[in-house]
């Protein structure tokens, strides 16, 4: 029997890329460093491995948080909203186990008291988280007044509209111009003064030269 000889069809190799040059290297790692993906991917990846010990790849972590990254950027908290409400309920655990051992120290004081402070912490902990979480769910209303300042004045909007203040006029005084204006009229040196109050009973006195000063 003649056996029928089967092609197969070879695959074709994919190209490969050219190697980097040493800048291109340089380049690429100066990304990466500062990429935030990667800076979280190091630190989750050195306190990760009491859970999955050698199987956490670096590359798979940093996909995964890339993914992350993305969802909060188009508006999706809920990876946000289950992490704060774990760590909330992680502390609730802290604070029960450390009022438990404090309860059980038979009268020693010192030992009653810091793990109590350190209850009272992660109890504290545990609200503020809380808080946070409630803040991003229902996020508080803010009612605030604009302020508009500028040199010389300060305008409020308080949702009471305000009159448009008049532009200020300028006018330019002539060296030859009276600078001095009493009543609405013009000063004339050559008239007699008014008598001023603490000289009620006096009569306005006459200035200007005398005419046998001799001068």
């Amino acid at each position: 029997m003649m056996k029928k000889k089967t092609s197969v069809a070879k695959k074709k190799a994919a190209p490969k890329k050219p190697a980097l040059t040493e800048k291109e290297k340089k380049e690429f790692y100066a990304r990466y460093a500062i990429r935030p993906s990667a800076n979280a991917a190091g630190i989750v990846g050195k306190y990760g491995k009491f859970l999955l010990g050698d199987n956490l790849g670096q590359d798979e972590l940093v996909e995964s948080l890339s993914q992350a990254m993305t969802d909060i950027n188009n508006g999706d908290m809920k990876r946000v909203e289950n992490m704060l409400l774990g760590q909330a309920m992680a502390l609730q655990t802290m604070f029960t186990n450390l009022a438990i051992r404090a309860d059980s120290q038979d009268g020693r004081l010192d030992n009653i008291e810091s793990l109590m402070r350190m209850a009272l912490r992660a109890q504290n902990q545990c609200r503020m988280t809380l808080e946070t979480l409630a803040n991003i769910k229902n996020p508080p209303v803010v009612y605030a007044r604009q302020a508009n300042i500028s040199q010389g004045h300060q305008q409020v909007n308080n949702g009471v509209p305000v009159a448009a203040t008049p532009a200020r006029e300028e006018k330019v005084i002539e060296s030859n111009e009276l600078l001095e204006v009493l009543d609405g009229k013009r000063l004339d040196t050559r008239t007699k003064g008014q008598a001023g109050r603490s000289d009620t009973p006096l009569e306005t006195v006459e200035t200007g030269r005398g005419k046998n000063t001799g001068r």
